[in-house]
């Protein structure tokens, strides 16, 4: 067997993906150490059947090397950083020149030079949004605390790429005064061609290309390469173009089927390549000779648990914050993965860096990408959940509509019918919110267009979606509500919902619950996926076991006061008006939560639902429950209700690999009646 070949090479490389990540996941532990540990085993201190001098791995891990920081530029939330731009750039800058003295100060004491010891300061100076998922499941991501430190982020990481790039560039010839402006001219050249060119090129790229996802995904895919190239032709480091290509694209690409395609392929295969490459470099009698001296891994761990805590200490004495802000935006700081190893592995390359440090930021990624989310969920927990602002409150009252006309809207309902076996569920739900709301249900059926269309299999088409549909208004007419149907014909099943729906000027999409969820369907998207990218209005994707009309209890799990929260709850108050149902908040809580906060936060709510309703709302009950498990505490109370109404939510990490979110953990055990409510994109 031929264990050089790249098909062998591949091979095993998926092999070690598809399996390592889950194992660790369950022991709690990041997938990515797995990743790396698998390197370690399979490289030349174990079963040497991977080496890291193999072109096959130099191209898929030199590919996840910039695929990983662009993904963490892609994932920055620019619209945190906006709101509180000045505080998340004071914060930045402390959190990155402390650590930064703090590395240099250890790098100069352990025999570096100057050029060595500033850039092992710049390895502690960045982090990784590692607790993000954390924050986004209590509710706290609005928390200023918190958004200074989201926002912080595209600071520390743009800064220590900027000193990679000067300590390469210097390391690489003479050091002068002059080749040193050079750098610096280039560089800031450099990253406003990238932030305004790509920006506005993108966007126009994307609007001339409509729906053609796969060439806006091939250009996506191009413009990472091409930045990447770009800094390396100015004598900077590819990884600093990819990180800025992330930011610049960040806009163009929002949230749409489109990012989640390019996260998907980087996370799934590239970015875990590079871990696993990262694992081969480690030499073991050095890293045990590391831990043996343990002086130097000592030094940058605790130099760079302390640097932070001081910053996120001096940040919070500025701003007046908590001791739990604090702590939060100090866990939150810790984790050091994307910009730390890419950085880490040029450095060593390029020789600026000595195995010792290699394999002491190897350590440190390990403590701090379980000690900071560790914290996190401690702290974040006792933190106060923001509420909305008045004006969000206040358009509770017009949210169904969703049209800037100011005239009277007929509430409709559009139910895409395909499946016969799930029509009737769907043209019940829709006939009960509609009898209610005093509107109108309208049933279409989308028909894929064909080349021809004297084609004998579009007659066929037709007459099979004539007899759905004169069914669906058989089963709307008991509800004594305006039932009218069509039939469109369109190249795409999605996007003809989504321009029908438009027309009808549709409040609500009624659609049935997918089948399956396939590898294909996360690549490629399913229909539900791009219909909630694309839709004028929300979006009820519903799996229900009994008649509408019998549902008599909802279960609403509720974890903060967002608008988009605030508006779940008033579609489930319209349901459970409609169908005679009680409905029932449920807050899941950390264990550590204090009383008064979880008092508070129901108060809070019961408040903003009365502000927005107008008259108090009898019909809604709220519970509150401490539980570290919250999909386990869900489906618990689930099982008590007939019907779980949730939020459709998909998350990934900032490293590019998959967490699984409360959500999903929640519909693959669940045994009741369910509906999956999503909302249109905010674009603008």
């Amino acid at each position: 067997m031929n264990t050089s070949s790249p098909v062998f090479i591949f091979m095993v490389l998926l092999a070690v993906i598809l399996t390592i990540p889950p194992v660790f996941e369950r022991l709690r532990l990041p997938g990515l150490v797995g990743l790396l540990l698998a390197g370690v085993l399979l490289g030349p201190n174990g079963l040497q059947l991977l080496e890291h001098d193999s072109d096959t791995i130099k191209l898929l891990s030199g590919i996840g090397k910039v695929y990983l920081m662009f993904v963490a530029g892609l994932e920055i939330d620019l619209s945190h950083f906006r709101r509180t731009r000045d505080r998340s750039l004071l914060f930045g800058a402390l959190t990155f020149i402390v650590p930064l003295a703090t590395g240099f100060t250890i790098g100069h004491w352990f025999g570096f030079d100057w050029n060595g010891s500033l850039l092992i300061g710049s390895l502690l100076a960045s982090h990784t949004l590692l607790a993000y998922p954390i924050v986004r499941q209590l509710g706290v991501v609005h928390n200023e605390a918190v958004t200074i430190t989201i926002g912080a982020t595209i600071f520390t990481d743009t800064a220590a790429l900027v000193v990679l790039a000067i300590c390469v560039g210097i390391n690489r010839g003479e050091f002068t005064v002059l080749t040193l402006l050079n750098q610096f001219i280039a560089l800031g050249l450099y990253c406003f061609l990238v932030l305004w060119g790509v920006d506005r090129i993108g966007k126009q790229f994307f609007r001339r290309s409509g729906d053609a996802q796969g060439k806006q995904f091939l250009f996506i895919l191009l413009t990472l390469l091409v930045t990447s190239i770009g800094a390396e032709i100015i004598g900077i480091e590819q990884i600093v173009g990819a990180f800025l290509a992330g930011l610049a694209v960040n806009d163009v690409l929002e949230d749409s089927p489109v990012k989640e395609k390019v996260e998907f392929i980087g996370g799934v295969l590239f970015i875990p390549c590079f871990f696993v490459d990262m694992g081969l470099l480690i030499d073991i009698p050095a890293f045990v000779k590391t831990l043996t001296s343990i002086g130097i891994t000592v030094a940058i761990v605790i130099g760079l648990i302390g640097s932070k805590f001081i910053a996120a200490w001096l940040a919070a004495r500025w701003y007046r914050y908590t001791s739990m802000e604090m702590l939060t935006m100090w866990s939150l700081s810790l984790p050091q993965v994307a910009a730390t190893l890419a950085a880490t592995l040029v450095g060593f390359q390029e020789g600026i860096l000595t195995q010792d440090i290699l394999n002491s930021v190897l350590v440190l990624m390990v403590v701090t990408s379980i000690l900071g989310p560790l914290v996190t969920a401690r702290t974040a927990s006792r933190l106060p959940i923001p509420q909305p602002e008045q004006a969000e409150i206040e358009e509770l009252a017009t949210w169904w509509d969703g049209h800037e006309d100011p005239q009277p809207h007929t509430f409709t309902v559009v139910v895409p019918i395909h499946n016969p076996q799930t029509q009737r569920p769907l043209m019940e739900l829709a006939a009960l919110l509609a009898h209610h709301e005093a509107g109108r249900v309208v049933a279409v059926a989308i028909i894929p267009c064909q080349v021809h269309m004297n084609d004998p299999h579009l007659d066929t088409k037709l007459r099979r979606s004539r007899k759905l549909l004169r069914r669906a208004a058989e089963l709307a007419a008991p509800y004594s509500v305006e039932t009218t149907t069509a039939i469109r014909i369109d190249e795409d099943i999605a996007l003809g919902i989504s321009r029908f729906s438009r027309e009808q000027e549709a409040s609500l999409i009624v659609l049935g619950w997918p089948e399956t969820s396939s590898w294909r369907a996360q690549l490629f998207g399913s229909i539900i996926d791009r219909v909630l990218w694309s839709s004028p209005c929300p979006v009820a994707i519903t799996r229900l076991l009994d008649d509408p009309e019998n549902i008599r209890s909802i279960l609403v799990p509720t974890r903060d006061l967002s608008p988009k929260t605030l508006r779940i709850i008033s579609f489930a108050q319209a349901l459970g008006s409609a169908s005679q149902a009680k409905v029932m908040l449920l807050h899941v809580a950390l264990p550590n939560t204090p009383y008064e906060q979880m008092a508070q936060f129901e108060e809070d709510l019961r408040q903003i639902l009365q502000e927005a309703k107008g008259a108090s709302p009898l019909d809604v009950h709220i519970k509150t429950v401490a539980s570290s498990d919250i999909a386990r505490a869900i489906l618990e109370e689930a099982a008590l209700y007939d019907l779980v109404l949730m939020r459709s939510i998909r998350r990934g990490t900032a490293g590019g690999l998959a967490v699984s979110d409360i959500t999903t953990q929640v519909l693959r055990k669940l045994q009741t009646s369910i509906i999956l409510f999503g909302e249109p994109p905010r674009l603008g």
